[in-house]
């Protein structure tokens, strides 16, 4: 099992999660995060650091998310590691409030 960034992370990239990562499991696109799968070790320590409650572990993403479980790992080979946080996006706050952001995703 691994850990899964979906949806909600789209336009907004809060990276709280980043620092309390031990293993640097975090990769940075434009507008999103991914979590590797090699790199992640379930330890959960990101899923309450995030404002908007976009990462789950795989076994609880829901239905509604699937897609986003080979969407991180293919992403996360993609995208180079984050390893601090930095600023979210300007317009995070409006974009948090969103549900349907998948045509936002920019790889």
């Amino acid at each position: 099992m691994t850990f899964v960034v979906t949806e909600a992370c789209i336009r907004c990239k809060y990276t709280d999660c980043v620092d309390v990562c031990p293993t640097d499991a975090f990769r940075e696109g434009p507008n999103f995060l991914a979590i590797d799968p090699d790199d992640c070790i379930d330890c959960a320590v990101c899923v309450p650091e995030c404002p908007v409650a976009a990462i789950y572990a795989e076994e609880d993403v829901p239905k509604d998310q699937l897609d986003f479980i080979p969407l991180n790992a293919e992403l996360a080979s993609q995208w180079k590691p984050i390893t601090r946080s930095k600023p979210a996006l300007p317009d995070a706050e409006e974009w948090a409030q969103v549900d349907d952001k998948r045509g936002e995703l920019k790889r």
